[in-house]
Order: C-alpha cells, then sequence, then structure tokens
C-alpha cells in the first residue's frame, strides 16, 4: 500500500489521462484536474499559442508551476500533461504528492487516439509517428521511475481501463491526508 493524498495520470498524448482520470475521481469522489487546462486557464490562451509565444521551454516552465500549484492540495486526481515527466523536480513532486499510475499506450494506439488533432505542438512537424516514437523512447523510463502502478491501456476503452484501475487501486492505494476518507 503506497498512501498518498492525491492520484496522479502519467504517460504520452492519447494514453487517457484525462478521460480515464476523470472517471477514476467520480468513483472515487475526488476532485479532477488536468495540467494543461490549469495552464491554458493561467496563461489565457492555448498551448499551441504558448509554444509560439516562449517556446517548449517557457511552456514546461508554465506546466511545472501548474502542476506544483495542483499537488499543493489534495483528495484529487491530476492528470499530468505528458512531458511533465521531463522535469526532476516534477517527478519527485509526482512521487511525494501523489500515488502515480502510468498509462501506457503504444504508438499504433496513440496515432488513432491523436493523430488528426491540431492542438498538440509536437505533432505538428515532422512525421507523427516518428515523433511519437521519439518521444516515448525519452519518457518511457521517466513514466517507469515514477510510477506506482502500470497499466497496459492501449487495447482497453475508458471504462474498462478505469474498472481495471477500480480494482488495483483498492489494493495498492491508501488516500492520506486531512480529508482522507
Amino acid at each position: 500500500m503506497n498512501p498518498a493524498p492525491n492520484l496522479v495520470m502519467v504517460g504520452p498524448m492519447g494514453a487517457g489521462k484525462t478521460s480515464i482520470g476523470r472517471r477514476i475521481a467520480e468513483r472515487f469522489s475526488l476532485d479532477f484536474a488536468d495540467v494543461d487546462h490549469a495552464v491554458v486557464e493561467t496563461s489565457g490562451t492555448s498551448i499551441p499559442t504558448i509554444f509560439e509565444e516562449v517556446g517548449e521551454a517557457g511552456f514546461r516552465e508554465r506546466e511545472s508551476a501548474a502542476l506544483a500549484e495542483l499537488l499543493a492540495g489534495e483528495g484529487q486526481v491530476v492528470a499530468s500533461g505528458g512531458g511533465a515527466v521531463l522535469s526532476a523536480g516534477n517527478r519527485a513532486l509526482m512521487r511525494q504528492r501523489g500515488f502515480v499510475i502510468y498509462l501506457r499506450v503504444d504508438v499504433d494506439t496513440q496515432l488513432k487516439r491523436v493523430g488528426r488533432d491540431r492542438n498538440r505542438p509536437l505533432l505538428l512537424t515532422g512525421d507523427r509517428r516518428e515523433v511519437l516514437t521519439e518521444l516515448i523512447r525519452l519518457r518511457e523510463p521517466l513514466y517507469l521511475e515514477v510510477a506506482d502502478l502500470v497499466l497496459e491501456a492501449d487495447r482497453l476503452t475508458p471504462g474498462e481501463a478505469t474498472a481495471a484501475l477500480v480494482c488495483r487501486l483498492a489494493r495498492e492505494w491508501q488516500r492520506n491526508g486531512a480529508n482522507a476518507a
């Protein structure tokens, strides 16, 4: 059992961090927060615009600030951005303030889920398969480093993934903090 005040969803784009995270939050009566949405809300502009104006480094700074603010709370499911694990500080914070769930998906699944999405700046240049393959090569060890639980999610619907996680979380996660039940 790994006690933690929050659940944190990590994984590549298209893994289901937001859709599955919302369902898990509902099942455990937790709040739901999405780091990318928090960045957009705080910045007052879209992620592609942030990338255009301040580059990936500027976006990552905003992402880290949003993650830190969200994880200061408790009793929530936090869907991180796919690249949030690139920062050692973010990884340490996730481990300290959350039980981390890595939603693992293969590149074919990612392409099906985000293949036409124009709101993902890292996919706007180059061959999408090559970009996704390189991203997973770089990030997979970091996802595994922070993960308390790994779910192979590429063959599961959001409902099936949620059901599998509910069972595993009941065995492996204990909520702690002031509002723990």
